[in-house]
């Protein structure tokens, strides 16, 4: 199913090596967005609608740009895993990110995600549409199956989760509140763990090293921001649920 090019096997490795460093980085304190930015952070800010459009927008474009360039059809199978991809990047480009109610972002935040997702477009976009290669039997193979029920179930947990979250406040107010409903009676990250089912079942279904390096930055990336949130809320509210756990159900 796959014949990896030198500069996609080499970038697949790169992106995770980029988790575990992101991963040790982040063991001791939150990266400096949303709630973790110092209120001495002085640094300039952009509104969080505006960074989250600027930062998703080049995951959702790569891929379409390098899809309308191309003169090779993509078929079936490879034009489904395309759609999918940037299925979530569509919703996160053009409709989180104008419901988003988030606190400004730092600018240096913003660039660098911006330069995450361009070159993380770029590299899913490309090896989909040149390198992977599905027969028409990929349609009913378990991998192709099974990877997209678990891509669909986890965005639906990430867009129910961030639709709790935006709804715990009334517009002017600031206070935090405990999320409830949904998976989050079950994990402080429900947002979180919904967007990492999502991306591992993206790399079950097109059975590739750049779809696994992509879930396994997110896993680095996201799962230790579930534990952050965890500990803030179990600090802040002392009737805060003891049996929820920070990223995985019953487990973590």
């Amino acid at each position: 199913m796959q014949c990896l090019d030198s500069t996609v096997f080499w970038l697949s490795w790169a992106f995770m090596a980029a988790g575990v460093a992101y991963l040790f980085a982040d063991r001791q304190v939150s990266g400096p967005y949303g709630r973790y930015v110092p209120t001495s952070y002085d640094r300039r800010l952009v509104p969080a609608a505006l960074g989250w459009f600027i930062q998703e927008l080049p995951a959702f474009l790569m891929p379409v740009l390098l899809a309308l360039m191309t003169d090779v059809r993509p078929g079936l199978g490879k034009g489904l895993l395309l759609c999918t991809y940037c299925l979530h990047y569509f919703h996160r480009t053009f409709i989180f990110s104008l419901l988003t109610r988030g606190k400004p972002m730092p600018l240096q935040t913003v660039r660098s995600a911006t330069i995450f997702c361009a070159v993380c477009g770029a590299l899913q976009g490309h090896n989909l549409l040149h390198c992977a290669q599905y027969d028409d039997s990929w349609a009913r193979d378990a991998r192709l199956v099974t990877g997209l029920l678990m891509f669909f179930l986890g965005m639906a947990i990430n867009i129910h989760s961030d639709h709790v979250l935006r709804g715990l406040r009334k517009p002017g107010e600031t206070t935090y509140k405990i999320p409830r409903g949904g998976l989050f009676e079950y994990v402080s990250g429900a947002n979180f763990f919904g967007e990492i089912v999502e991306w591992f079942g993206f790399a079950i279904a097109t059975w590739s090293l750049p779809a696994f390096s992509l879930a396994f930055f997110t896993m680095c990336s996201i799962g230790p921001r579930a534990y952050y949130h965890h500990r803030f809320y179990t600090e802040k509210f002392s009737d805060y649920p003891k049996t929820r756990k920070a990223l995985i159900p019953f487990i973590l």
